[in-house]
């Protein structure tokens, strides 16, 4: 076998590859593959879109010359599947086609997988070599392996606040039901891109009747994020936007409401009950894994935003930082961290806060 360096060039193409499905392959993990014969790439892939074939299927079949797989190496970020899904699976086909050679990023640690697919190839006989660029290829993946590993979905904080440290201005019953802007037209189209890229986005109850949003990535192509909306009293007037026929809704409702009678909801709205006084985040954990969401945006008031940081719910922060003062308002939410990454954003500054794990 070739040395690691040859190895890790051809991970960091599948890497490379995998990142192309961002926003389509949920709840399936980014996927690339790449097949060297001779130290040619002869064939290459990605999974493209949950549902749709496997990287690993779309390398072989780019392959123009058949004959050469079964003296050529197949690499892969993540550990080929060994269960029935959507599609067959990867590793009884790499095993029945005979390709002698196969390099893995990293172990699939959902349980359906978890070494099943490795174990599968070494008893076919082929030659397994796992770990190349294991720690990048788990990062690329990281909203599917903290879903796996921590049954929760890879959240993330999302919030702009002015010069002084405001999130928003002190609203009364006439102001008006819009967000209080901050940033500008270029920071509105990045967070519609990141919406895109991502299962579902978060806010409260007082977030939905101050800005009345629509949550929509309508400023960029991709499917829109799944609405959740902390509804507790089941109180929030049908006319709000978050309620058109855009995107799928789930209400998060007090358990005592149950009585309430649900009027005027279309088909694209679900209602999800919950003790808000019991352990609530299990509850809501639980409601997210059931529907398979692997990520999702905090886009909350001061409050929820706040509520998440407090109880060690987060794994990165997005926070835009405007040139607007306000003098008084709701005070932006803290986050101690030691590490952030900063960069210029047309007249304000944008930092990306990672959780120190």
């Amino acid at each position: 076998m070739i040395n690691n360096t040859i190895h890790e060039k051809y991970m960091q193409r599948c890497i490379d590859l995998a990142k192309l499905g961002l926003g389509n392959t949920a709840p399936n993990p980014m996927v690339g593959s790449v097949i060297v014969y001779n130290g040619k790439i002869i064939g290459e892939g990605y999974h493209r879109k949950f549902g749709e074939p496997h990287a690993e299927v779309n390398a072989i079949q780019s392959v123009q010359n058949k004959s050469l797989l079964k003296k050529s190496s197949i690499y892969v970020n993540l550990e080929p599947c060994s269960h029935f899904g959507k599609t067959p699976p990867c590793a009884n086909l790499i095993a029945d086609i005979g390709i002698p050679n196969i390099i893995i990023g990293s172990k699939d640690t959902a349980s359906h997988v978890s070494g099943k697919g490795i174990e599968l190839l070494k008893n076919s006989g082929c030659n397994v070599i796992t770990g190349v660029l294991e720690k990048e290829s788990r990062k690329l993946n990281e909203r599917f392996f903290t879903f796996h590993e921590k049954k929760r979905p890879y959240i993330i904080l999302k919030w702009a606040q002015t010069k002084d440290g405001f999130i928003d201005i002190k609203r009364n019953e006439n102001s008006p039901k819009e967000p209080t802007w901050i940033t500008n037209e270029y920071a509105k189209t990045l967070v519609h891109k990141w919406r895109s890229e991502e299962q579902s986005i978060l806010i409260g109850t007082n977030t939905a009747l101050a800005d009345n949003p629509n949550l929509t990535n309508r400023l960029w192509t991709g499917k829109n994020p799944i609405r959740i909306v902390f509804d507790r009293e089941f109180k929030l007037p049908k006319d709000l936007n978050i309620f058109n026929s855009e995107a799928e809704t789930v209400l998060i409702v007090d358990n005592a409401c149950k009585k309430i009678k649900a009027k005027g909801l279309g088909s694209n709205i679900g209602i999800e009950f919950v003790n808000y006084k019991d352990d609530f985040y299990t509850q809501l954990f639980d409601i997210l894994l059931k529907k398979d969401i692997q990520s999702i945006i905090i886009e909350g008031g001061g409050k929820v935003l706040t509520s998440f940081i407090r109880n060690n719910l987060w794994d990165e922060a997005r926070i835009f930082q405007g040139a607007k003062i306000f003098g008084a308002g709701i005070k932006a939410p803290e986050i101690i961290e030691k590490e952030a990454i900063k960069s210029s954003f047309g007249n304000g500054k944008l930092s990306f806060v990672k959780k120190n794990v």
